[in-house]
């Protein structure tokens, strides 16, 4: 699986993904920190990646387009650090795998993680 961060996200976390053997990629590296999210969105799609963000809008955007991909997780756990961020993402992505591959909006909470597959039905 091959993931974007967007902007908000510790760039590190980048770094300590791929350390891990995650191929991923912080929007800082590729340029697009002050990308709209629908250019990120476009990205995401062009590379086959999930997109890591803390942004409410990309679910709303992937639902008013009825988009099937990209798969996006939203963090809704504030002041994670990068170890601590990078750690939860390697869990998530172990969890929702197969929701992640064929499209789908995660949102992790500190006590629970919600999968509603794409696309989203408004």
């Amino acid at each position: 699986m091959k993931l974007l961060l967007d902007q908000g996200l510790p760039p590190s976390t980048a770094l300590l993904l791929r350390e891990a053997g995650i191929d991923t990629i912080h929007v800082a590296e590729i340029k697009l920190s002050a990308a709209e999210d629908t250019e990120i969105i476009e990205k995401a799609k062009e590379q086959g990646r999930v997109v890591i963000t803390l942004d409410a809008d990309f679910h709303a955007l992937l639902a008013l387009s009825e988009a099937t991909s990209p798969s996006v997780i939203r963090i809704r756990i504030e002041r994670l650090r990068a170890q601590a961020l990078a750690n939860l993402l390697i869990t998530v992505m172990a969890e929702c795998e197969a929701d992640l591959e064929q499209g789908a909006v995660v949102t992790v909470e500190a006590s629970r993680i919600r999968v509603r597959r794409l696309p989203l039905i408004t």
